[in-house]
């Protein structure tokens, strides 16, 4: 399943040259899974708050392929790859129209308030899978 986002570039999101900044698709994306995982069901806010648990981002792999530009629309397109014991893998990739912008693998991981990586919990691996 790909999870699709849709958003418009507005002005604070681009450089003095006019188009995207490069960290701003670490924003475009950070959207991406998070409304995927709404509407997979996942409530983070009462996993953090009810299990101490949250997902933090471990790694990322972004290849910057095309610039984006002011008043663009933009779909962010989220595919989970993997779900292992305490870690996530998600590609993601950022288009407009036909054209990819930016690829990216991010790997998360699920951590107590600790820092400890812990195991995905059973009903959200089920959501995930």
């Amino acid at each position: 399943m790909t999870h699709k986002f849709e958003l418009r570039v507005y002005y604070e999101d681009t450089d003095l040259a006019g188009i995207v900044y490069y960290a701003n698709y670490l924003k475009f994306i950070e959207r991406g899974r998070t409304e995927m995982v709404r509407e997979l069901g996942i409530d983070q806010l009462r996993l953090k708050e009810e299990d101490g648990l949250v997902f933090v981002v471990r790694h990322v792999e972004a290849n910057y392929l095309h610039s984006a530009h002011f008043d663009d629309i933009l779909v962010v397109e989220t595919t989970i790859e993997n779900v292992g014991g305490a870690r996530l893998v998600m590609k993601q990739d950022v288009v407009r129209g036909a054209t990819r912008l930016f690829s990216s693998i991010v790997t998360l991981v699920l951590v107590s308030e600790k820092g400890k990586a812990v195991r995905i919990p059973a009903d959200i691996r089920q959501r995930l899978t």
